[in-house]
């Protein structure tokens, strides 16, 4: 066996393991009431985190995405408005994400990437919401409420993040 396409496929698992996570994850959340419509605690990116934290960005953008399309596949929702802003938002934190761990790789803590990833998320929301659906100024009052609460579960998840690597076994390097 080449040692390559070994490595390859022990990533390509990794990557199948930790997506199937989060995936479950995302529709459980679906499955939960909200007090604000589309608001959910982000509990699968705490999946992401991990990801990032432990395998590298590559990793974590193969998580994000195979997240949003399998779960809005079990969801029903894939090319709906739902799946349109939860798009959105992957790809805005997913992007920001990228950004910090290329800059500061080694300086952010599992609670700054919760955070950055957050509000990254409600900022790519909103923005495809104003221009795909509601391009109106009442979108944007929206955004402090938003944003304070993105804080909030950012910092949520990042605690939860740090908490589960404090407990994971180190990674053997694949």
């Amino acid at each position: 066996m080449d040692l390559a396409n070994h490595k390859l496929d022990e990533r390509d698992r990794l990557i199948a393991g930790y997506a199937a996570i989060a995936i479950a994850i995302h529709v459980l959340e679906s499955a939960f009431p909200s007090p604000l419509p589309g608001i959910k605690p982000g509990l699968a990116n705490v999946v992401v985190l991990i990801v990032l934290l432990r395998h590298g960005i590559h990793c974590a953008i193969w998580v994000g995405m195979l997240r949003v399309l399998g779960g809005s596949l079990l969801a029903g929702t894939f090319l709906t408005p739902t799946f349109l802003l939860s798009m959105a938002g992957a790809l805005a934190s997913l992007t920001a994400l990228s950004l910090t761990f290329v800059v500061l790789r080694h300086a952010a803590s599992a609670i700054g990437y919760g955070i950055i990833s957050a509000m990254a998320h409600v900022a790519g929301q909103i923005t495809a919401a104003y221009f795909i659906f509601m391009p109106h100024p009442a979108l944007l009052s929206m955004m402090p409420v938003l944003t304070s609460l993105a804080m909030v579960l950012g910092i949520a998840s990042g605690l939860v993040c740090a908490q589960l690597l404090k407990q994971m076994k180190p990674v053997v390097a694949i």
